[in-house]
């Protein structure tokens, strides 16, 4: 059960991530009366918070390894608190203030999490070799893969159900039990031994390689995040496949998760670098093709789906592996790295919501509503053409990074 574990606490901490960016720009426009410009900006505020927080939990997990516990108990808290008080909000005068110190907490919690989790990669491997810790990856990114799944399709099936406000409320509190369950479930992984290294520092991780890993994981993050936070606009306004967007949300996540074991057995046999150089040309492709699709293009779009979600796959395996790697070769202190690495795709997320809702606002999208084709016109070059440019800044970072302790099997990563 100690892996299963692993990927309950990341299917846990996933629903904080992707799948609230997707409904969150719906829920505040929607529910809440809010312009996507505001909750841009929102978004994007809240960053100025993880700037300082994020290093600072990761130096706390560090300093006190004996509380491990008491973190992953304390982040599964905040999101069972704080997903029933987002989506049970309701406007009023001091509505923005509410949501924004909702959000502080639901991301204090997933950063709490997320930062215990993968900076303890060395700690939850039964083996500290490469070859197990992308063994562990390949659970932990399957449970975040399959929560990311159930929540960003849930929604809509408690919608089916009869629940009103979207099925945002009836989230909120589904939500709240699965994070309940999950800290009792997960409580034993916290009681093994923690295996510390040296404090982290530029130098150190410079000389590690994780600084360039940093650098791919914030770019490489920016596609991911805009297509993340657009997609129900681009399903549902853009290619008008009215209620097709939690299926096709499903078929994108269900390819990334199956795609895993694939793209673990890949990169054994042809390394990390290798791998992603095959895998990131898929993405491109997929955002190019959806560029060009129309309305009703059902079809075209669920092909997109499946290759863009098994691209998806290689990177959430590989990444976070490879800087795992890089670090206990190293025999690094891992917690205020991924405190940094956390900040980075939370940044990327933010980054993206604060470049395209405004824009989108500004030229007339509205969500739900009649658009004009220049509205229109704006959404696809947001959702499809900047995150074609963003990919090949990313893949150019892949194309330099060195191969030497990337390549091989048992060098995977």
């Amino acid at each position: 059960m100690h892996y299963p574990r692993v990927s309950l606490y990341a299917l846990m901490l996933a629903a904080a991530g992707i799948p609230l960016y997707i409904h969150l720009p719906q829920f505040a426009s929607i529910n809440l009366g809010l312009g996507l410009g505001t909750v841009g900006a929102i978004l994007l505020l809240i960053r100025v918070v993880d700037l300082v927080q994020d290093p600072l939990i990761g130096w706390a997990i560090d300093r006190f390894p004996g509380a491990q516990r008491g973190f992953a108990l304390a982040a599964a808290a905040g999101l069972g608190i704080g997903f029933p008080a987002l989506f049970f909000l309701q406007p009023g005068p001091y509505m923005v203030w509410q949501l924004i110190a909702v959000l502080v907490v639901l991301f204090t919690a997933y950063s709490l999490g997320a930062i215990l989790l993968y900076g303890r990669s060395a700690t939850l491997a039964l083996r500290q070799d490469p070859a197990e810790l992308v063994r562990l990856a390949a659970y932990r990114e399957g449970g975040s893969l399959a929560g990311v799944i159930v929540a960003a399709v849930a929604p809509a099936i408690f919608v089916a159900l009869g629940a009103g406000g979207l099925g945002y409320p009836a989230f909120g509190v589904f939500l709240a039990l699965v994070a309940l369950v999950t800290a009792i479930i997960s409580a034993p992984l916290w009681a093994r031994p923690v295996i510390l290294g040296a404090p982290p520092s530029l130098a150190g991780l410079g000389q590690a390689g994780a600084m360039r890993l940093l650098a791919l994981a914030l770019v490489n993050s920016l596609p991911v995040a805009i297509t993340s936070t657009l997609f129900l606009f681009f399903v549902e306004d853009g290619l008008q496949l009215a209620g097709m967007a939690g299926p096709l949300l499903m078929l994108f996540f269900l390819s990334a998760g199956l795609s895993v074991p694939l793209w673990t057995k890949v990169s054994q046999k042809l390394g990390a670098k290798r791998t992603l150089l095959i895998s990131m040309p898929l993405s491109i492709a997929g955002f190019v093709w959806a560029a060009l699709l129309g309305p009703g293009d059902l079809l075209g779009f669920a092909v997109i789906c499946l290759a863009a979600g098994a691209a998806l796959g290689a990177e959430m395996l590989l990444l976070p592996a490879m800087f795992s790697v890089a670090l206990t070769k190293a025999g690094l202190q891992a917690s205020l790295a991924f405190g940094i690495w956390t900040f980075a795709g939370k940044l990327g997320l933010a980054l993206a919501a604060f470049m395209v809702m405004p824009v989108l606002e500004w030229r007339g999208f509205v969500p739900g509503q009649v658009n004009s084709d220049q509205a229109l016109s704006t959404l696809t070059m947001a959702y499809a053409v900047l995150p074609s440019v963003l990919k090949l800044a990313a893949l150019a970072l892949v194309l330099r990074l060195p191969d030497a302790h990337l390549e091989g099997r048992g060098k995977a990563t």
